[in-house]
C-alpha cells in the first residue's frame, strides 16, 4: 500500500500545491512588475555608442530610485526616453494609458520584450553649465573636461551642433563614449531631466565582465 501525504486539511500535498500555484504565479508577476516599474530594470545595449564601457548585447541594471535620492552627476550613465529629434529610427509612437499599462505588466512578467525606445548615454553637462567643443575636446564652463572613459585617441566633433550651448534648468547634456558613432545631444540637443528613466548602476551580462558602473 502506498501512503499519501496530506496536509492538516486532509488534502494531498500535490493537490494543495496545484491549488496554490496560480496564486503564487500571480504574486510573482505583480512583484516583478512593481520592482521593474519603481525600483530597477534591466536593459540591453543595442548599439556601439557606449564602447568601450558597454559593448553591444551587454545587459545593465538601471536604478529608478537614484535620482529620487540625489540629483544627476556628471559622468553618470543614464537611460532616457528617445528624443523626438533623434536622427534615426521611426518616430516614437504615442500609446494610450491602457496600452502603456498593459505593456508594463507584460514586460514585468516577461511575456513582452522590453522597449527599445530608450537611449543610454553619459551625462556631460548639468543645468546652468555651458558646454563647448573645440579642437576635438569637450569644455564645460571654459575648462577642458577630463574624460578617462573615452577610447584612446578619441576626438569629439560638433556633429553640426552650434557651440557653445547653455544648459537650461531641467535639462542635461549627454553624449556616448564612442563619439564617432553616437547620436546624442550634439544631434538632438539637451534632454529633459523628466525623460530620464534612471541611472545605470551595474553591468550584469556577460557574467565574466560583471561590474559596477
Amino acid at each position: 500500500m502506498v501512503a499519501h501525504v496530506s496536509d492538516e486539511d486532509g488534502l494531498p500535498i500535490a493537490a494543495r500545491t496545484a491549488r496554490e500555484l496560480p496564486v503564487l504565479l500571480i504574486a510573482a508577476g505583480v512583484i516583478a512588475f512593481l520592482v521593474k516599474t519603481f525600483v530597477a530594470q534591466a536593459f540591453y545595449i543595442p548599439s556601439g555608442s557606449m564602447i568601450p564601457q558597454l559593448q553591444i548585447n551587454d545587459r545593465v541594471v538601471v536604478s529608478k530610485v537614484s535620482y529620487h535620492l540625489h540629483k544627476p552627476h556628471r559622468g553618470d550613465i543614464v537611460v532616457f526616453d528617445a528624443p523626438k529629434q533623434a536622427a534615426f529610427g521611426p518616430p516614437v509612437p504615442k500609446r494610450n494609458p491602457l496600452t502603456t499599462l498593459l505593456r508594463k505588466i507584460g514586460t514585468g512578467v516577461g511575456v513582452i520584450q522590453p522597449s527599445t525606445e530608450e537611449f543610454i548615454k553619459r551625462v556631460i553637462a548639468l543645468p546652468g553649465e555651458t558646454v563647448d567643443v573645440k579642437d576635438g575636446h569637450v569644455y564645460v564652463d571654459g575648462r577642458q573636461l577630463e574624460e578617462p572613459y573615452l577610447p584612446k585617441g578619441m576626438l569629439t566633433l560638433p556633429n553640426g551642433a552650434k557651440f557653445p550651448i547653455k544648459i537650461q534648468p531641467g535639462q542635461l547634456w549627454v553624449m556616448g563614449d564612442n563619439r564617432g558613432n553616437s547620436s546624442d545631444s550634439r544631434v538632438f540637443g539637451p534632454i529633459q531631466r523628466k525623460t530620464v528613466v534612471g541611472r545605470t548602476i551595474a553591468k550584469v551580462w556577460p557574467v565574466p565582465n560583471m561590474s559596477f558602473l
